[in-house]
């Protein structure tokens, strides 16, 4: 069981999502980042969809109510316990009765505390994705309060053996031990200010004028406040239609990039609606989500067409290196 001390700005129950629900209305939802989800999920042994707590800018403070293992990945969140600094990307035995603290993110969006064993929450339509508007899934279909206690499931065998050996690792009066082992923090490719995002061109690029659509990649447009899980709102130039037309509203998918009456383009995420009825100039490739994930408000976006094909690689790249990372964690775990 965790215990709440203090929620953080947003800190909300998250797996991979919820599929085979979109023709209905349901949204997938799901981590934002699912590569610094599913590497928090792997280095405490946890299966990759199994769900853990999505930290957005500044973290919560829980209290451990029992003996647990636990790992933090995606932005640094400075986290400590009882004032002492721990690291992120490796697991970490923390002793029941510790307070984890964790601080404003200087580096990236979102983190994610996976802890072995899971969260004991019920699974909604086959997930234990929070989806806010809908009050769905998670913890109460809501984002964590002071006083929530959160149980956690039961540890396998395996991770039995890791949680021993980190025990042996223990210093006398020490209230956490922690690997001698970290996994390398995934290159976002993104810096203080600015990210370049990659894009295929949308369904409805042809509606906007070619001076629109040079704009939408020479000129930079920044995140604004008015951004969440459902979307970014961007600011920047204006994008203009040849003429007004009617859209019909169509599918969207997470990095759709529509642009309402006002000219300034959205960005959709994890959680936006199944379907939309502005014009689409662009995609987002499914490579660079993790790295959108990853922005904050005021910062600025580029983006850059590549061809499906370049998409393609792009993506199977990605995979390719989870697959890898995936193997190393596994390795160094089970090393004797």
């Amino acid at each position: 069981m965790i215990h709440v001390l203090k929620a953080g700005l947003l800190t909300t129950v998250q797996d991979l999502g919820r599929f085979g629900y979109q023709k209905d209305g349901v949204v997938a939802c799901g981590a934002m980042d699912a590569i610094a989800h599913k590497t928090a999920n792997w280095i405490v042994g946890n299966q990759a969809n199994e769900a853990t707590l999505e930290m957005t800018l500044s973290g919560p403070v829980i209290e451990f109510e029992s003996d647990a293992v636990i790992a933090i990945t995606g932005a640094s969140i400075q986290p400590t316990i009882f004032g002492k600094k721990i690291d992120q990307h490796k697991p970490v035995y923390v002793r029941a009765g510790s307070i984890l603290r964790c601080d404003y993110a200087d580096y990236g969006c979102r983190a994610y505390l996976a802890i072995a064993g899971g969260f004991e929450v019920d699974r909604v339509m086959g997930s234990k994705s929070t989806y806010l508007r809908a009050k769905l899934g998670g913890w109460k279909g809501r984002a964590l309060r002071k006083a929530d206690q959160i149980p956690i499931g039961k540890e396998t065998n395996q991770q039995l053996l890791v949680k021993q050996k980190l025990i042996h690792r223990l210093q006398s009066n020490a209230d956490f031990s922690q690997a001698n082992w970290s996994v390398p923090v995934w290159d976002y490719g993104i810096n203080r200010k600015n990210i370049t995002v990659r894009v295929t061109k949308g369904k409805q690029f042809d509606w906007f004028t070619e001076t629109s659509r040079q704009q939408f990649t020479s000129l930079r447009y920044q995140i604004t406040n008015e951004s969440d899980r459902m979307g970014y709102r961007l600011q920047g130039t204006a994008l203009q239609l040849k003429r007004e037309q009617q859209l019909l509203s169509e599918a969207t998918s997470v990095g759709t990039i529509q642009v309402p009456s006002n000219g300034k383009p959205i960005c959709l995420m994890k959680d936006r609606q199944t379907t939309g009825g502005y014009p689409k100039i662009a995609e987002v490739i499914t490579a660079d989500i993790p790295c959108i994930a990853q922005a904050k408000p005021g910062m600025f976006l580029r983006f850059h067409f590549v061809s499906l094909n370049e998409a393609e690689q792009a993506l199977l790249n990605q995979s390719q290196r989870e697959e890898q990372l995936q193997l190393a964690i596994r390795w160094k775990r089970e090393e004797r």
